[in-house]
């Protein structure tokens, strides 16, 4: 049986990277042309929300979304959750109506064509690098200047242990919000690990079930306070995964 499941695994996963690319491909005239102007990227960021269904129905996902509070669209915050699969992503763009940019590792620049659009719409880091850290936040209060959020993981990426619930929180994307006395939008998504895991013969179709938090206020809040910050949001996020 298990040969079975790990037969259809294998084409569903296939097929994942097969409609990632024809989705791109059907809406290339579009987001080539969102692209051409930096003030077009609410136009571009419209599309890549369609782009996120197109992929997240066509796996056989049905995302569920509950928010204990709305994500206006008049202000710039800053979006965190927990990272444990590749559809973060497209779960992150189904959830927020309010234009966001990412800032993600400059590895996933090398997809061919996902990283085209990836390397000229995102926040790209060189986690090794001390000054692409540094050059993350000039870029960032860029972006905010322009009234747009920003959509960090703080963990920096997917354990390679799966075992690990919630690992450590980094402090960049707390700096960056005291920095700028932005709003702290947790996220939670729950389902998302078991739905699609990075371990190939896993996973399957089914509910993705995602919550947007109570928002931290930074105001007041110091660069001698990140990690008291950074420590409030993981716990956060850890008791919704834990209970």
């Amino acid at each position: 049986m298990n040969i079975f499941y790990n037969f259809l695994r294998f084409f569903w996963r296939i097929w994942f990277y097969v409609l990632m690319f024809i989705s791109i491909v059907i809406l290339l005239p579009l987001l080539i042309i969102s692209i051409l102007k930096e003030s077009w990227y609410p136009f571009f960021f419209r599309i890549a929300r369609a782009w996120a269904k197109i992929n997240l129905f066509g796996m056989g996902f049905i995302p569920k979304i509950k928010a204990e509070q709305k994500i206006p669209k008049d202000k710039s915050y800053l979006l965190v959750s927990n990272h444990t699969s590749m559809i973060d992503i497209m779960m992150m763009l189904y959830l927020s109506k309010n234009p966001f940019v990412f800032v993600g590792k400059k590895e996933l620049a090398r997809y061919p064509l996902f990283g085209f659009f990836y390397k000229r719409t995102c926040i790209l880091v060189d986690r090794k690098n001390p000054s692409s850290r540094h050059a993350v936040f000039q870029q960032a209060q860029k972006r905010l200047d322009k009234g747009l959020s920003v959509c960090i993981f703080p963990e920096g990426g997917v354990p390679d242990d799966t075992s690990i619930v919630l690992d450590q929180f980094r402090d960049g994307a707390f700096r960056l919000a005291i920095n700028h006395q932005i709003p702290i939008v947790p996220i939670v998504f729950y389902d998302n690990k078991k739905r699609f895991s990075y371990h190939f013969f896993s996973g399957s179709p089914g509910v993705l079930r995602a919550k947007v938090l109570p928002f931290i206020q930074t105001k007041g809040y110091t660069l001698q306070n990140k990690r008291e910050l950074n420590q409030k949001v993981r716990q956060l996020i850890l008791k919704e995964l834990t209970t």
